[in-house]
């Protein structure tokens, strides 16, 4: 029995292992590990693993899941909302890039035909490099995470005519009219089976995999639609990665779309990880050595060239100054599929060995590069934003409307851009609650603009956003965003401006809890955590749990699990409903035409009648605070009331019938 491919995985596995354990230390993308994994086990480092087509094939079946789970991820409506964006942009960027970067290749004596090639492969972009570091900030559906799904979508389509074109580059027209039909029939049918698929087809299908209730059957019919879908693809001469993509947009608005993406997801990081170090073993050392003025030149070049080109297509898309920087440099790497096309390059000799070499190495060090240009692109756009920059390019070529912020007191100020806080937004409009939201995404910003709510675009870093939102009046602010670096800024610059309100932050683990604290927060939420609560508390209450007792199991898990990080002063907080379990307040709000309207608190006689006591009495913003026997009750009041369960809830029956 030959174990070669056996012993290749687990020295992938080990070296992997070892390098990211180390990069973890240091706080670098686990991107890099891998590429580094694979340029020391490469053949032109320590050649421990040699090319094989085995470690291609696992590189081949990460890139189908990743692109699978982002599809799932994505969605068709979402896809059909950015189709200007796919054609204009992606066409824009393409054809730039290319003509470009064709003149600049003439500088390498290069004859025009290799330098309309080499300028055709460099406006290519990484597709998997990007699109995983994006999945990973969350950043897919955010403004510039769509323009560039966009643009790199374009690129994936265009492929196939560049493959085309190849062979008339290098002299070849054979039957080329009969190819560009057979494209176009190809093209419509792959349209079609994508429609069909997410409208009929998969929705039936997987909801017939579930009736099962089998989950390994689900799980492998989820595979043989991703793999079924990629090879008819590849079968019309498109890439696997595409077809994989479009298999996710079918099952995407299917209510199995997120088990599906949930079942993917650890096969998905661990085949990827081939790709990124089978990427790594191409990169010879050697070479770059000895022509390292020459790579690294060129590595620059091209960074800085498709960072100007794809920013300047943003720009024309509409994005903000710091919305082109972030698309301009998450675009500026030279893509995977640039590879192929270099190969056939070659064997067609349109381009000789020794550029072929210059271009696998720019390549790959451009990809490695990817992660630390995305990691800054956003300091580095604030960098930017601070110089005298004309008022067209900071805001875009259209900018949002002006709207009116009212000059509010003690109000709620919401801070983010995810669904949590968008969701809370919608819940403070519905209970008239005075709120103003930050959003940095002009796209989400503009669409809650046009709905009538109080919407602010910008970054909540910057102190003139803040005092816009009149920050320094709020009574309570709420920042949910899911980098814990930006949380801890936004935190200390909130806490700077105002130091009385109530300050709730969003986390997603535990033990950032201390460190959010200590920048002024003064209940810190962490969301897996608190999630894990809510569905047990659930559980209980299904047990027949007694309150108090529930209340008792979580209060103890809460302290077991957050330390001594939880709301402030908690410990000395006193709560009567906490305290005495079986009493409660309720609101009793005094519709027109209540049996209560007109009469005085002695005329109903709460406390004879029905073993409730009125607490308090809220007429507009005015709370009167223990309201005496002859306080009138009006229209429109909400009388609060506090005594048993069964009271209160009699008490309720009784008093909000009408007349």
């Amino acid at each position: 029995m030959d174990l070669t491919i056996l012993k290749n995985i687990v020295i992938i596995f080990l070296l992997s292992t070892l390098v990211n354990l180390v990069f973890n230390k240091i706080k670098m993308p686990t991107i890099i590990g891998y590429l580094i994994t694979g340029i020391i086990a490469g053949p032109y480092a320590l050649a421990i693993i040699p090319p094989s087509s085995e470690i291609e094939l696992m590189a081949e079946i990460g890139i189908i899941l990743l692109l699978f789970s982002i599809g799932l991820e994505f969605s068709l409506n979402h896809l059909l909302k950015i189709r200007k964006i796919v054609f204009l942009g992606g066409f824009l960027q393409l054809s730039a890039t290319t003509i470009i970067a064709m003149f600049v290749s003439r500088l390498y004596q290069l004859n025009w035909t290799a330098a309309l090639f080499i300028g055709m492969i460099t406006a290519l972009s990484s597709t998997a490099v990007v699109l995983k570091i994006l999945q990973e900030r969350s950043e897919i559906t955010s403004n510039y995470g769509r323009t560039v799904l966009g643009i790199l979508i374009f690129q994936d389509i265009i492929l196939i005519p560049m493959l085309l074109f190849t062979p008339i580059l290098a002299g070849e027209t054979q039957e080329l009219p009969t190819q560009i039909m057979i494209l176009v029939l190809k093209a419509l049918l792959i349209i079609g089976l994508v429609y069909s698929g997410n409208k009929w087809l998969m929705p039936k299908l997987l909801h017939l995999i579930a009736l099962t209730k089998n989950q390994e059957l689900f799980f492998m019919g989820i595979l043989l639609i991703c793999l079924s879908v990629a090879l008819f693809t590849a079968e019309l001469g498109m890439s696997l990665a595409f077809g994989a993509f479009l298999a996710g947009l079918m099952i995407s608005e299917s209510d199995y779309s997120h088990n599906a993406f949930g079942n993917i997801i650890p096969f998905k990081n661990i085949f990827a990880s081939f790709f990124f170090v089978s990427i790594g073993m191409l990169l010879d050392l050697g070479f770059v050595m000895d022509n390292s003025f020459l790579v690294i030149s060129t590595v620059i070049l091209v960074i800085v060239l498709k960072m100007s080109i794809g920013s300047l297509c943003a720009f024309i898309l509409g994005h903000t100054l710091k919305g082109t920087i972030l698309v301009g440099l998450a675009i500026s790497q030279v893509g995977e599929f640039s590879f192929i096309l270099a190969q056939l390059g070659m064997d067609y000799k349109i381009i000789p060995p020794y550029y072929f070499q210059l271009f696998l190495s720019v390549a790959v060090l451009s990809m490695a590069f990817t992660p630390f240009l995305i990691q800054v692109a956003s300091p580095f756009a604030n960098l930017i934003l601070k110089l005298p920059i004309p008022k067209i390019l900071v805001e875009g070529l259209f900018p949002l409307k002006q709207i009116d912020i009212p000059n509010l007191k003690n109000h709620l100020v919401l801070i983010g851009k995810d669904s949590r806080a968008l969701n809370l937004s919608v819940m403070a409009k519905y209970m008239n609650f005075p709120y103003i939201s930050i959003v940095f995404d002009p796209a989400i910003t503009r669409k809650k603009q046009d709905k009538g709510e109080t919407v602010i675009y910008g970054d909540a870093l910057n102190e003139p956003i803040l005092k816009k939102a009149h920050v320094d009046t709020a009574e309570m602010i709420v920042i949910s965003i899911g980098d814990l670096i930006t949380a801890m800024a936004v935190c200390e610059k909130v806490r700077s401006l105002n130091k009385h309100a109530f300050l709730v932050v969003r986390t997603k683990y535990i033990q950032d809890i201390e460190e959010l604290y200590k920048l002024g927060a003064d209940q810190v939420i962490p969301e897996e955590f608190e999630t894990a609560i809510n569905l047990f508390e659930r559980v209980l209450i299904k047990y027949l749990v007694p309150r108090r007792k529930i209340v008792d199991v979580i209060e103890k898990i809460r302290k077991d699990n957050y330390g001594i990080f939880r709301e402030k002063d908690k410990s000395t907080d006193v709560s009567i409903t906490k305290d005495i379990p079986n009493i409660e307040i309720f609101a009793l709000s005094i519709d027109k035409g209540s049996l209560l309207v007109g009469k005085s608190i002695s005329d109903i006689q709460f406390r004879k009648t029905y073993g409730v006591t009125v607490v308090a009495l809220k007429r507009g913003e005015q709370i009167v605070e223990h309201p005496g026997p002859e306080a009138i009750f009006k229209e429109n009041d909400v009388v609060y009331v506090l005594g048993k369960p069964d009271q209160v809830a009699r008490a309720v029956e009784m008093l909000t019938l009408n007349e």
